[in-house]
């Protein structure tokens, strides 16, 4: 939530007054629920529990025909110090990124070796997919209509994901090559480890 909350805080300080079906739009041109897990369901919510945390601030509602009523809002003083606390947190603040992959790496052993060597490859498929999405853009002159640091962000991504690519490559060899990844110490034997251990030796 913190992250959606700092994103819309920041968009409602730069647009204001802004509706909020504008914000939601804003957030997904920007792709911002892929990787900033900002959910397109979640904006409208966010943007209620703002105002009742008195960060926002309701300044019109209005309805035009039959279409659903729509609220402009503006930012609190309370909630732009709240947006200059996020941001400079997340710009000064190393965070832990949750990515399921590294629960499944920990059971590696559980997979027989064929199939984490192929898991891996595809991996390296759809990260070069998605890095190949970002150069067509880019060709298109998508990039060129965006400011110089979104471009930046898209190159991080794209940097990220290589450095990925490449562990992916590596490991996928070393578990094709039949290097042990067995804990040294073994727990009390059991079913479930004993048939670990003869997929992966």
């Amino acid at each position: 939530m913190s992250t959606t909350r700092m994103m819309i805080l920041g968009l409602v300080n730069w647009m204001q007054p802004v509706h909020g079906y504008d914000v939601r739009r804003e957030l997904l041109s920007w792709s911002a629920d892929k990787w900033a897990n900002v959910q397109p369901g979640s904006i409208y919510h966010a943007l209620r529990k703002l105002t009742e945390e008195g960060l926002l601030r309701e300044v019109t509602t209005e309805q035009v025909g039959s279409r659903p009523a729509r609220t402009t809002y503006e930012i609190t003083p309370k909630g732009q110090d709240e947006f200059d606390n996020l941001l400079r947190g997340y710009w000064w603040e190393m965070k832990t990124v949750t990515d399921p992959f590294f629960a499944a790496l920990s059971f590696l052993p559980a997979l027989p070796r064929e199939e984490a060597v192929a898991a891996l490859r595809n991996r390296v498929a759809q990260l070069r997919v998605a890095n190949e999405t970002v150069q067509a853009a880019a060709e298109k002159g998508w990039l060129r209509e965006k400011p110089p640091h979104v471009t930046w962000m898209w190159e991080l991504m794209v940097a990220r994901n290589e450095g990925e690519i490449a562990w992916c490559e590596r490991v996928a060899g070393l578990v094709e090559s039949g290097v042990s990844y067995l804990p040294a110490k073994l727990p009390p034997a059991s079913e479930e480890w004993e048939k670990w251990r003869q997929q992966v030796e």
